[in-house]
């Protein structure tokens, strides 16, 4: 098949040697593959390079900024971004071949599937987990959220068939560390933006949050993975509004 639109593949990474060869290999018909390292000690950077990649050390600026800074380095106009423990599947690799012979959108929205336990997720939050991952660089932009990133377009986009496989092997003490470190950076930018959170919200927020995923969104036909996946997110939102309400009360003294 002749790809008539070149298109960089964008990366960023730390210490991401054990992952790196699996997603490289995925996209590996991309025009060019950059790679952001942010200071890998494992040998990410020099396996990147085998893998012929482009690698470009960059301090660490938050994972918007980080991932736009990424996207500023390709050659090429048209960037799909992806992370080291994310895969294309076959039907994605091909329909990203088929979508480059023939754009019709600025950007396109990509179905994400969550592995979590072991188990691939097909419903509740897991899947399908919508984000934008191939776009014209000069349409669309990664906002500077320092977590929750996304990109912005403000055009039409066009959702594009396959799945991108975020294939993570950590543990539920990994993945709850790293929720906590997130919802302590989410409730200090909600208070620098003078968010405030209710009693009601506190309360009502995670269990509407899990009527929607659980119920609603089919979570359940995930069996354990999807409900404790679930009830983590809940959690999430509980404790990211009650380090809030902690900010709030240090801050009035």
């Amino acid at each position: 098949m002749t790809l008539n639109t070149p298109f960089s593949a964008v990366l960023i990474v730390k210490n991401e040697v054990n992952k790196l060869e699996k997603c490289i290999n995925s996209i590996n018909f991309a025009d060019e593959i950059i790679v952001v390292d942010s200071g890998s000690s494992d040998g990410t950077p020099q396996l990147a390079e085998s893998l012929g990649a482009k690698v470009i050390h960059q301090d660490w600026l938050g994972y918007g900024k980080q991932k736009q800074f990424a996207v500023n380095q390709a050659t090429h106009n048209w960037v799909f971004c992806l992370d080291a423990d994310e895969i294309l599947s076959e039907e994605l690799q091909m329909s990203l071949k088929t979508t480059l012979s023939n754009i019709k959108s600025n950007a396109y929205i990509i179905n994400r599937r969550n592995r979590f336990m072991g188990r691939w997720l097909n419903h509740g939050e897991g899947y399908p987990d919508k984000n934008i991952r191939f776009f014209h660089r000069k349409h669309a932009h990664w906002s500077e959220a320092l977590v929750h990133e996304h990109v912005i377009c403000n055009e039409l986009t066009t959702n594009m068939a396959g799945d991108l496989l975020h294939e993570t092997d950590e543990s539920i003490e990994i993945y709850l560390n790293k929720q906590n470190n997130y919802t302590s950076i989410q409730s200090h930018l909600l208070l620098e933006r003078g968010k405030h959170c209710s009693n009601s919200q506190l309360i009502l927020s995670p269990v509407i949050r899990f009527i929607k995923f659980y119920f609603f969104k089919r979570g359940f036909l995930d069996g354990i993975p999807g409900l404790i996946h679930i009830t983590i997110g809940c959690f999430n939102g509980f404790i990211k509004y009650a380090k809030l309400k902690e900010l709030e009360t240090i801050k009035k003294g």
